[in-house]
């Protein structure tokens, strides 16, 4: 869910309107010469924007569409795959690989502009979609994976980049709050309808009907990019080279990913994989992020350091209760996708309510945030129990959605209140990459519990039961150091 701020038309805190092109045209004509209007003048679908607003819109869509159609068919596609053990790598690398994609897109937006990446990106992702449907082993379908965070990361960055160097700083808030509604729909009807395809059908039809459907309006967003022309911003003098940030986020990527497998096995094999993912996170992470993240010093720190644990329960509990329903519940993929449809209208209504309660300390919604999060893991471990029904465990995707929802949002704000003068853009991108962070190390470390716990000869039921129960101290975390984000 992307934070976006909204304004109302008597805010006076919102961009400035079309008074201000008014203003404009009366003082060219008072000056003697023909009325011009002003560059800035026009809204999002003006002459002067309409096309780039309909491209980024339609990337929008489509990214937000695909993303959501495939999470819930991934444990049933592990499950055929016969890689139950390994869907933590599966679900890891996704994200992994979209710390690095956003790194890369940044510094090629950076040197050339946002059109270049953005359409790599795009043709990339119709790419990873069609390398998932022919998946013959979990390994494939983990590529598969990877190259798909690759192209999101990519697509993220430089539809971000390409609205800074494509619109007017008053048109940016209103373009940012268009792309955040481009997922309301995909939210709704992206997961029930994967759900149903891979019932009726199968899960190869999910990736290869995304797939088709994508195709012909990725190749439009293509050309209209072609014909468009974003420049890239001078760097200012004395700048760095960008290659060691990008060498750092692919040591990061490669630790990740080389971790979450790792965690799928005990043997010495796993476990120096688990050691050599484990040194390049030590090594390299602490550099993308701000000085005294991982001992939660008050202020920015902090609220990097909760942005990742939050993030990483939530994330966790995403990849492992359908996981548990699939495998253990025999629970119909349609119903996984309407559990999911319900955490991302809960997730919007809880950020709703948030953005209303503006005299409420945001470090205190940050607490709520995360009690209502502790609630969700709690009645994830007591779905695991086999003779309670399938919907309770269901249910905790929904109330960690609300949870989310109060806390991802305010730690957005309190982030960019510590930020140092000028330098938002930093706080945003060490949030980002915390939170990236934070979903693979605590998915890794809730996966090998998991695996664990098969590995001893228990039942899936007890392994699940043990990883959500393991989830309990990072929400307790959470509240405890939730003041050390409250701002001056």
């Amino acid at each position: 869910m992307t934070d976006v701020p909204k304004y109302s038309s008597t805010d006076p805190a919102a961009p400035s309107t079309d008074r201000d092109a008014s203003v404009s045209w009366e003082s060219t004509a008072t000056a003697g010469r023909p009325p011009v209007r002003s560059e800035t003048d026009g809204g999002l679908f003006s002459r002067r924007y309409v096309a780039a607003t309909a491209s980024f819109s339609a990337v929008m869509f489509l990214t937000g569409f695909a993303a959501l159609a495939v999470v819930p068919t991934l444990p049933t596609a592990a499950r055929d795959l016969d890689g139950v053990s390994l869907f933590p790598l599966v679900a890891g690398c996704f994200v992994a690989a979209g710390l690095l994609g956003g790194v890369l897109g940044g510094h090629w937006a950076d040197r050339s502009g946002a059109r270049r990446p953005l359409a790599a990106g795009m043709v990339l992702a119709v790419v990873t979609l069609l390398v998932s449907a022919a998946s013959t082993s979990i390994w494939q379908l983990a590529a598969g994976r990877f190259l798909d965070g690759l192209a999101s990361g990519m697509v993220a960055v430089s539809i971000n980049t390409a609205i800074g160097q494509a619109y007017p700083d008053r048109l940016r808030p209103r373009v940012l709050a268009l792309m955040s509604a481009c997922w309301v729909v995909p939210s709704l009807v992206g997961p029930p309808l994967a759900g149903v395809v891979a019932e009726w059908w199968s899960w190869r039809a999910v990736f290869f009907g995304l797939a088709a459907l994508t195709v012909l309006p990725a190749l439009a967003v293509v050309a209209v990019l072609r014909g468009r022309s974003w420049p890239a911003a001078p760097a200012p003098s004395g700048d760095r080279s960008p290659r060691p940030a990008l060498m750092v986020a692919a040591a990061v990527s490669v630790g990740a990913a080389v971790g979450q497998y790792g965690v799928s096995g005990w043997d010495p094999r796993h476990l120096l994989f688990v050691v050599g993912g484990f040194a390049l996170l030590v090594v390299f992470a602490p550099r993308l992020l701000p000085p005294g993240t991982w001992r939660a010093a008050r202020g920015l720190p902090a609220t990097v350091l909760l942005r990742g644990i939050s993030s990483g329960v939530f994330f966790t509990l995403e990849a492992l209760v359908p996981l548990l329903l699939v495998t253990e519940r025999g629970v119909r993929p349609v119903s996984i996708g309407l559990a999911f449809t319900g955490a991302a209208v809960a997730w919007a209504a809880s950020s709703w309510v948030q953005g209303r309660l503006e005299r409420r300390p945001r470090h205190h919604l940050v607490v709520a945030g995360a009690l209502v999060l502790t609630a969700a893991v709690a009645v994830a471990a007591v779905g695991t129990l086999p003779e309670l029904p399938a919907v309770i465990a269901a249910s905790a995707m929904v109330v960690a959605a609300v949870g989310m929802g109060l806390l991802a949002p305010s730690l957005t704000v309190l982030s960019l209140s510590h930020a140092p003068a000028g330098r938002q853009g930093y706080a945003s991108s060490a949030m980002q990459t915390n939170q990236n962070l934070g979903q693979i190390t605590v998915l890794g470390v809730s996966s090998a519990l998991f695996n664990a716990c098969l590995s001893a000869g228990a039942t899936g039921h007890v392994g699940y039961g043990a990883a959500f129960v393991l989830l309990l101290a990072p929400c307790v975390l959470a509240a405890l150091f939730a003041t050390r984000t409250r701002s001056a």
